[in-house]
């Protein structure tokens, strides 16, 4: 007789994927469901929109990584509600009864209500989005070519909104194929017209790390022809304008919203749950509060510690050890053992703005500069699911260094939804 518990795990982020490896087979019959087929390396989403490496190479599909793994069952489905009194998961593909159910949806893009900009705005929170942008900007520089001058002006202005590591991420790798691969692809345009344009709300760069880090990373923006923006806020964006809290208006074809994300919170949780951000409160081990089997990870959780008060950084190697800790701690719970509560040690932050240009944080040593760009290429590649995509990234990267060029500037137009 079969005595495994039924885990259920809602989504294919950094800590779904992580419990899933950690959990005891002979423990556990687990349920693996996401919307999509694959776990996607978001800390480079960026190279995918700037057209740097093929979206295949961040894309794992969720079958391949587990396929050698006898207790879990993968199902692409849209998560609508939690039954917590049947003990079930409600999804668009039917009913999943579970004995634990751990939430790892993460988060989305964050509009602050504004719909107007959410309806004219690109996004970077998936593969999908990452081609998207890599279409739109590709598809920009062909309609320049034979567009009038004034409409010129507009498309030749790149507005990203919030500069974060992605936002900085974004601009440092739009300045560096613009000064270096674009032209020869487009020699009819004029690329000293083509304004890049990165507006934070705060007064600095990378705002949540340090001065160091803030510093460095506006002066190599600049100096790669940035256009940085600090203290301003977009209110509206209707296509063609930016408005700006300050009366300031841009003419732009291009608005990249990197300003902010907020949870992927399910219905059926108990209400006061759901605090600032959109986020699941949990207690220390996870569990979420007024629950006793369920359970959330990752970037959706919101764990309030003496060390963390405002709740942990929405970090990968956040949600990497927070399922860790609670794959121990479900093992725990079957063998009626004392469980540990999760304690988060700092590993740091770090962003890339462009070659020979990055900037580390570590607990105990901020640099940047080309040592820190080494340091960063070197994580991010450990970070990589397969030997074969680590060794595809490392060449795509050192062909990229060398030549200044790849040949990955596809313009892959969307699937008709209604054929299929």
């Amino acid at each position: 007789m079969d005595t495994k518990k039924k885990i259920v795990i809602v989504g294919s982020g950094f800590a779904g994927i992580r419990l899933v490896n950690e959990l005891d087979e002979k423990l556990f019959e687990i349920t693996l469901l996401d919307k999509l087929n694959n776990h996607q390396f978001q800390p480079l989403l960026y190279q995918v929109a700037t057209a740097q490496i093929d979206p295949s190479s961040i894309s794992f599909p969720l079958r391949s990584v587990f396929k050698k793994k006898k207790n879990i069952h993968i199902r692409i489905a849209e998560v609508s509600k939690v039954d917590r009194e049947q003990k079930e998961v409600i999804t668009n593909i039917g009913n999943f009864a579970y004995d634990y159910l751990v939430i790892g949806t993460g988060c989305k893009s964050n509009f602050f209500g504004n719909t107007q900009i959410e309806n004219h705005s690109l996004t970077l929170k998936s593969t999908s989005d990452a081609i998207a942008i890599r279409n739109h900007i590709l598809l920009t520089f062909e309609r320049i070519i034979s567009a009038s001058e004034q409409e010129k002006e507009r498309l030749l202005n790149i507005l990203i909104v919030g500069a974060g590591p992605t936002g900085v991420e974004l601009a440092g790798a739009f300045a560096e194929i613009k000064n270096t691969v674009l032209p020869k692809d487009y020699p009819d345009i004029d690329f000293k017209k083509l304004k890049i344009i990165l507006v934070e709300g705060s007064q600095n760069t990378l705002n949540n790390m340090s001065d160091t880090a803030k510093n460095a990373s506006q002066k190599y923006l600049q100096e790669m022809g940035v256009v940085v923006r600090t203290g301003l806020h977009m209110t509206s964006y209707d296509g063609e304008i930016a408005v700006f809290n300050n009366g300031e208006e841009i003419k732009t074809g291009t608005v990249i919203w990197a300003a902010g994300i907020t949870g992927n919170a399910i219905e059926g949780l108990p209400e006061n749950t759901i605090v600032r951000g959109n986020r699941i409160h949990v207690d220390r081990y996870n569990r979420v509060l007024g629950c006793v089997d369920v359970f959330a990870i990752g970037d959706i959780a919101y764990m309030e510690t003496p060390k963390y008060p405002n709740g942990h950084p929405q970090l990968a190697n956040v949600a990497i050890n927070q399922a860790i800790r609670l794959a121990k701690n479900l093992k725990a719970i079957e063998q009626n053992k004392d469980l540990i509560e999760f304690e988060y040690k700092d590993l740091g932050s770090m962003a890339t703005i462009g070659n020979h240009k990055a900037v580390v944080d570590l607990p105990f040593i901020k640099f940047e500069g080309y040592f820190a760009w080494i340091v960063w290429m070197f994580l991010h590649l450990m970070l990589i699911l397969t030997i074969k995509n680590k060794l595809i990234i490392f060449l795509n990267w050192a062909w990229r260094y060398f030549t200044k060029d790849n040949s990955l500037r596809l313009i892959l137009p969307p699937v008709n939804n209604n054929k299929l």
